[in-house]
């Protein structure tokens, strides 16, 4: 029998879609529609917020000191995505090559981490970044090695060690945003790859391409739909991650939602944290509308 379409089943779709859509409506429409009114209100007292319809808010977004940690996030969840991207590529490869009995457990590698808090996480990864923490600790016992080999052989031993600052700073703002997105990454490039013909792969290589020609000839063009979707799907949470510069960054590794949650918070000026709200929205909007214009194929453009 053939596949009804849900056109010709109006009442079960109905049926099926309402739990959701009213949920969708409640829970996420409705809310947004206050904050969004808001972005065009201003103070009139501690908790009193008046809507006049004034564009103030966004006037004000637009200066150089909020556009330049705007730019700047956009900058950092680019360089985050790319570094996701070299290193998401070949792990999802290997994912999509491995035999039979290895590929759950590597799926599962990849989705453990989903398992465990965000918040948890990022502690975690903070331990092991500290001055006393496993990578200086280990840093400091091979140069500690190195030192007393020198004085050994008798030579001039090495300078006291000192612990690499590995946390509140840029850095490890883009190694806590890989090391949280990287699974974003993996998942939709494991999907493409693994709908790939692999007699292609194998067609190429047999007829002399070589194994890099073949990758950059066959794989990613045939992988490109699973790439943009990880890029998007990397880029926008990254754009948008709060936990991990607040936790993991300086004072000058702070991000765009980060500056909202002040003015939520500390400086209790919910108009203007709605009109920064909005523009990050905006902007995630644009990327999305990119995304679906690359997207379009031939037969969609006649």
């Amino acid at each position: 029998m053939a596949e009804q379409d849900w056109k010709t089943s109006k009442r079960t779709f109905a049926t099926v879609s309402t739990g959701p859509l009213f949920w969708t409506l409640v829970f996420f429409l409705v809310p947004m529609a206050f904050v969004w009114f808001y972005s065009f209100g201003r103070n009139v007292g501690l908790t009193e917020i008046e809507i006049v319809g004034t564009l103030d808010n966004y006037k004000r977004a637009t200066e150089w000191l909020y556009l330049s940690i705007f730019l700047k996030s956009l900058a950092v969840a680019g360089l985050v995505t790319l570094i996701c991207l070299i290193i998401g590529f070949p792990v999802a490869m290997a994912i999509t090559f491995a035999s039979e009995k290895w590929r759950p457990w590597l799926l599962l590698g990849i989705m453990l981490p989903f398992w465990t808090n965000l918040l948890i996480r990022t502690y975690a990864l903070m331990i092991v970044l500290g001055q006393q923490g496993y990578v200086n600790q280990g840093l400091g016992a091979i140069w500690g090695g190195a030192s007393w080999f020198k004085t050994l052989v008798g030579l001039q031993p090495l300078d006291t060690w000192e612990p690499l600052p590995l946390l509140y700073n840029n850095f490890a703002v883009v190694l806590g945003l890989v090391y949280v997105h990287l699974p974003f990454m993996v998942l939709p490039l494991y999907s493409a790859l693994d709908r790939l013909d692999k007699s292609l792969i194998e067609a190429s290589l047999d007829l002399g391409a070589g194994h890099f020609r073949t990758l950059m000839k066959i794989v990613v063009p045939l992988a490109a739909p699973g790439i943009l979707a990880g890029v998007m799907i990397t880029l926008i949470p990254a754009l948008g991650a709060y936990l991990t510069p607040d936790l993991m960054g300086g004072t000058d590794s702070q991000m765009i939602a980060n500056v909202i949650e002040r003015q939520f918070k500390r400086a209790n000026d919910w108009p203007f944290g709605a009109a920064l709200s909005f523009l990050l929205i905006y902007a995630m909007f644009a990327l999305i509308a990119l995304q679906s214009l690359r997207r379009k194929t031939p037969v969609d453009a006649r």
